[in-house]
């Protein structure tokens, strides 16, 4: 195990985790299966301890943010929870990819969990083989590399997205989404009009390797609609196509 007061982040090209739990033996074990599986892996106990050293990886190597390619984060920590640090990293513009680990498995913290910017969700208890294997969804994931952005600004109406600065306003206000809520409206208003089932927004949006339910999608929509719309049960811009899915307009 790496221990924080070495205060080095990995050099190499292995993928490098960040577990944050308090738990030790649980801290321990995990970080045992990934070392074992050839990832570089540092592991701290409390939310206090992840912020700092996400930031020294944030001013090492000329202000490269990738130093950490992944971060295990439990919902229940000292200092700082869980949900409290995912949201302050997202607000930061770190765009790491976050599993998210919690005792507590109701679908109202399962959303919110997602909803502030994890990217995947684990209920306690887990198979250490069903950790690896989001673990390596999740870097594959990351590892591709998105479509580049000819357009500064797109537009459907009143609503401007700015993929260069991952940035939306609605009717000139700025809107908060998350990245998943970005990425979907994203993928919405670069196909005006056409209608996607919720097998296909959760491998656009999620990819192939998402292990969850389809009911992301409706949770995200529904988050979606009381950002943009005026009156979200009667939405103007994201439409129910019933027995079909969702479109834009």
């Amino acid at each position: 195990m790496r221990s924080l007061g070495a205060n080095k982040l990995p050099e190499d090209a292995q993928p490098f985790i960040l577990i944050v739990e308090d738990e030790s033996l649980i801290r321990e074990t995990i970080t045992m299966a990934l070392t074992e599986e050839g990832y570089q892996v540092l592991a701290v106990e409390d939310g206090r301890q992840a912020l700092d050293v996400v930031h020294a990886s944030r001013t090492s190597d000329e202000g490269d943010v990738s130093a950490i390619d992944l971060l295990i984060l439990d919902l229940m920590l000292p200092y700082i929870n869980g949900l409290d640090l995912c949201r302050l990293l997202r607000q930061e513009g770190i765009t790491t990819p976050i599993l998210m680990l919690s005792a507590k498995g109701t679908e109202t913290d399962i959303v919110v969990g997602l909803e502030i910017g994890a990217d995947d969700y684990l209920a306690k208890p887990f198979g250490m083989r069903e950790l690896i294997a989001r673990c390596r969804s999740l870097l594959r994931r990351a590892s591709r590399q998105p479509a580049s952005q000819e357009q500064l600004i797109v537009q459907f109406q009143e609503i401007a997205l700015y993929p260069q600065e991952c940035r939306v306003t609605v009717r000139d206000g700025a809107v908060n989404l998350s990245p998943k809520e970005f990425t979907l409206l994203e993928l919405f208003i670069n196909n005006p009009r056409r209608v996607f089932s919720r097998d296909q927004l959760l491998e656009r949006v999620w990819g192939i390797d998402f292990m969850g339910d389809s009911k992301t999608v409706d949770v995200h929509i529904r988050w979606l609609r009381e950002k943009l719309e005026l009156d979200p049960s009667n939405p103007q811009y994201i439409i129910t196509v019933r027995g079909f899915g969702y479109r834009l307009g």
